[in-house]
């Protein structure tokens, strides 16, 4: 069997086991709302050609495929033509289909941290960032340390997408900037990077609510540094709290405050009013 085989089958069974679960935290707690969770890829074409353009669509559908069988409760058609076309054959117990629709989810949770382009012409500079094979580089954004494509706005793009796809209420769960922190000899650590990319991705959500996007909260990743789940690195930091600790898992492990806690802890008191 092929691994997207494998995946896809794991996948189902992961749909129907998430829609008992829905089921029964209604049960338990009445008026409960259950979510799910995907990691939102934000796909734009590099050009304006109609394959560049269907290429992205395909993308973006392949990955809202998951939240569409959650929050809709059924596969989408254009599924069929998928597992056509790679060999794949989803096998589904009797009943399978009514569980889904029956309980789908009350909410779409999210990680957003960036943006990817894709394209069907192959003179464009591939991305640094190892999380999605086939992307290219955008030239209107920066890069994080890990060549991961910074798009505020790209968040605000998903958002709405979300809305008008499911009309569910959306939580963006994870959002955050890994880089290369130093600590100075006084102990301090300054990361107005980090600073930056949290207040331009806050400053788009807010531009969603305005446009009627129901977000019912946001949390960063992560609070404290810890191990990157994309490059087992510590070095690459995404937290407002230092910990002292190498690659290779040496240390004090003491933590300490950076620049970005304080900011942060702002933003909590405020609301989002003062960034």
């Amino acid at each position: 069997k092929t691994s997207d085989q494998i995946a896809y089958q794991a996948a189902h069974h992961q749909f129907v086991a998430s829609a008992l679960v829905t089921k029964l935290a209604h049960e338990i707690i009445p008026g409960a709302q259950v979510g799910c969770m995907l990691a939102r890829m934000q796909t734009y074409p590099v050009t304006n050609h109609p394959d560049d353009v269907l290429k992205a669509q395909r993308m973006n559908d392949l990955n809202l495929f998951f939240t569409d069988v959650h929050a809709k409760g059924e596969y989408p058609s254009f599924m069929n033509r998928y597992f056509a076309e790679n060999g794949i054959e989803v096998i589904k117990e009797r009943g399978d289909d009514e569980i889904l629709k029956q309980y789908p989810v009350d909410f779409i949770s999210f990680s957003y941290y960036m943006s990817i382009s894709v394209t069907t012409h192959g003179e464009f500079e591939a991305t640094a960032g190892n999380l999605v094979e086939g992307a290219v580089k955008n030239q209107y954004l920066e890069s994080s340390d890990w060549g991961w494509q910074i798009d505020p706005k790209g968040l605000r793009v998903a958002l709405q997408d979300f809305q008008t796809r499911y009309g569910k209420p959306l939580f963006v769960v994870e959002n955050g900037l890994g880089a290369y922190d130093t600590v100075e000899e006084d102990g301090s650590i300054h990361d107005p990077y980090r600073i930056d990319y949290l207040r331009q991705h806050i400053e788009q959500m807010k531009e969603a609510v305005k446009d009627g996007v129901d977000l019912m909260g946001y949390t960063a990743w992560g609070p404290i540094d810890l191990v990157s789940m994309s490059t087992s690195e510590m070095s690459k930091r995404y937290g407002f709290i230092y910990v002292d600790q190498d690659d290779d898992g040496n240390g004090t492990f003491d933590r300490s405050k950076k620049d970005s806690f304080g900011w942060y802890q702002q933003v909590i008191e405020t609301n989002g009013e003062e960034l």
